[in-house]
């Protein structure tokens, strides 16, 4: 499994805006993507405009070819890109162990 990261600022005063329409991108759009497992979305405590999306995915070509090579990839933006204040950065992760309390 894959966990992507994308971190972006988002519009001051649009929070609750921005909420309600990824949350409808994730229902609507990112969920029927091959491969997509779980989103969360994580808001920074110290600067409230920065937002995380937690997105685990089967494979990276699941994400990387599958999703932003289809055409669920400019609708998923469609929803939530208004919002930014510039492009998410996205990186890829690979877990190598976890440990729970």
């Amino acid at each position: 499994m894959i966990l992507e990261i994308a971190s972006v600022e988002i519009l001051a005063h649009k929070h609750e805006e921005f909420e309600g329409a990824i949350k409808f991108a994730v229902e609507s759009v990112l969920s029927t993507a091959k491969g997509f497992n779980s989103f969360q979305l994580q808001q920074q405590i110290e600067n409230p405009n920065m937002f995380t999306f937690l997105i685990h995915w089967e494979t990276l070509e699941d994400h990387t070819v599958g999703f932003r090579e289809s055409d669920l990839f400019p609708l998923w933006r469609s929803h939530i890109e208004a919002y930014f204040v510039h492009k998410p950065e996205v990186t890829h992760w690979s877990q190598l162990f976890a440990i729970k309390a």
